[in-house]
């Protein structure tokens, strides 16, 4: 057998903002979702919907901080 050398692929971040501002939409999205859902939940179902919001949250706020380092990486 021949042993092959595979080449990394090269650190493409250009998109990395564009991508990271899509993920925090699609988590508030997901947020606002389960929000809806909490009128129907109680017990259990509620403070699990409740909790994972929360982490969602946080979540969000470590993309927003990761868009932030991106953008100025970029200039």
């Amino acid at each position: 057998m021949t042993e092959k050398h595979h080449q990394p692929k090269p650190d493409d971040r250009s998109d990395n903002v564009e991508k990271l501002q899509n993920m925090v939409e699609d988590t508030i999205q997901n947020m606002e979702k389960a929000e809806g859902t909490l009128e129907h939940s109680q017990g259990q179902e509620r403070e699990q919907i409740i909790a994972k919001n929360q982490r969602r949250e946080e979540a969000i706020e470590g993309m927003r901080e990761e868009i932030k380092d991106e953008y100025h990486d970029q200039k």
